[in-house]
């Protein structure tokens, strides 16, 4: 018996998959449970449109995300501390001082999005990488420079 699984099922499919299953299994458990629905005909060809449209959209949006960071790997930022001696930081810029100073150039990015190990406590250039997502990463440049 073929079914389309409504759910993902551990050692079974995920949501969508048309998988085979015993008659008993699929008509005693996954279709009284609403977590399969029998394949017909027309479901099938639902189900495949569904995949197409899903895998055009995904395309579009991987594509996008790739030209946003292709633009954000040609920003550089440069964020103003005071220092001590030694040139050593008050403080330290973190990944909020960084969106704020790219707000400041017209540049909107999550702060979330900057993926700083710990925050910047030197001055000089470093470079901080933006997780736009499904695997796409840019990176931009930050100058941490001695406030006048």
């Amino acid at each position: 018996m073929q079914v389309i699984l409504k759910e993902d099922l551990d050692n079974l499919g995920k949501s969508g998959e048309i998988v085979n299953v015993k008659p008993g299994y699929g008509r005693n458990y996954l279709l009284p449970q609403g977590l399969a629905v029998e394949a017909t005909a027309r479901d099938v060809a639902r189900v495949a449109h569904d995949k197409r449209v899903i895998a055009a959209r995904a395309a579009k949006l991987a594509k996008e995300m790739q030209s946003e960071a292709d633009r954000l790997s040609g920003v550089t930022v440069s964020i103003a501390r005071a220092v001590g001696d030694e040139d050593k930081l008050f403080g330290s810029v973190t990944s909020r001082d960084i969106a704020d100073a790219l707000k400041e150039q017209g540049i909107t990015v999550d702060a979330k999005k900057l993926t700083l190990e710990d925050p910047i406590k030197t001055l000089g250039l470093a470079e901080v990488p933006v997780k736009l997502g499904r695997g796409i990463e840019a990176k931009i440049k930050v100058w941490v420079v001695k406030k006048e």
